[in-house]
């Protein structure tokens, strides 16, 4: 089991997880994500791509870990953790991109509903399959799939517990991009690599217009726009790119991610 972080010049960072032979969630797997998160956190880079190694994204969770607990008091201390690893990943103010090179169950899923862009092999295939074990899903899946394909949407992922293939969820816009299964990797690097080179700071900003959208709605949103851009005004980036444009045009400025 390992959870590896890995950066580039370019500022992309590469959170890749693995744990044999399926990716199943564990308190151990959740454990080592926070050590990487921390890392995140610490030394923000300009874009985080999160990935999984095997021949699965996820089959799913532990059902043991599940199983063992004896009450309902400990059965919600465990779900309140699960839940902290996607809101963590959903809570950084630097893009973030899910890759989904295959079978994309429960707990993987529902980070990837966390993270800002979902791209997936046109092998892949989702589902929130909880009610296999008589659950719900427990990690925000369920409100975060209603967010990005409506409630109807979510209803008929959970309800049926069925396996939709990726280019049904891109036409849901649950995923972003779908890319045959041999160009995923190049389809990534490049789109990072985009990321990358934009202005950090304004992605930041928002982000977080559109939590407070998500949150508390448009009027609240707009309420709290102007703050959040005008703090931009200290950036390097804007200064730059202001002064770039207006010396040599649109598209031509270099961005530091300051």
């Amino acid at each position: 089991m390992n959870v590896d972080l890995a950066r580039d010049e370019r500022g992309v960072a590469t959170l890749t997880f693995s744990a044999p032979p399926v990716n199943l969630y564990s308190l151990e797997l959740h454990d080592a994500f926070d050590t990487a998160l921390d890392a995140v956190e610490t030394d923000p880079p300009r874009v985080l791509v999160i990935r999984a190694e095997g021949r699965v994204v996820s089959g799913g969770v532990d059902v043991a870990q599940f199983h063992a607990r004896e009450s309902r008091e400990a059965t919600k201390q465990l779900y309140d953790r699960m839940l902290e690893l996607p809101d963590r990943v959903a809570a950084l103010d630097v893009p973030t991109v899910f890759v989904a090179h295959a079978l994309t169950l429960t707990w993987a899923l529902e980070v990837a509903l966390a993270c800002d862009l979902v791209v997936a092999s046109d092998k892949a295939r989702f589902g929130l399959v909880e009610r296999v074990i008589g659950l719900t899903p427990t990690m925000g899946g369920t409100q975060r799939l209603a967010q990005r394909a409506g409630v109807a949407r979510a209803r008929e992922v959970v309800f049926t517990g069925d396996l939709f293939d990726a280019e049904t969820f891109e036409r849901w816009d649950v995923v972003n991009r779908v890319h045959p299964a041999e160009e995923l990797d190049g389809a990534v690097d490049a789109l990072a690599a985009h990321l990358a080179t934009g202005p950090t700071k304004a992605f930041g900003a928002a982000k977080q217009i559109l939590r407070a959208l998500e949150s508390d709605g448009l009027t609240e949103a707009n309420a709290r726009t102007t703050t959040i851009a005008s703090a931009l005004f200290e950036t390097e980036d804007l200064r730059h790119g202001m002064a770039s444009f207006l010396a040599d045009g649109p598209g031509n400025a270099t961005f530091n991610g300051r």
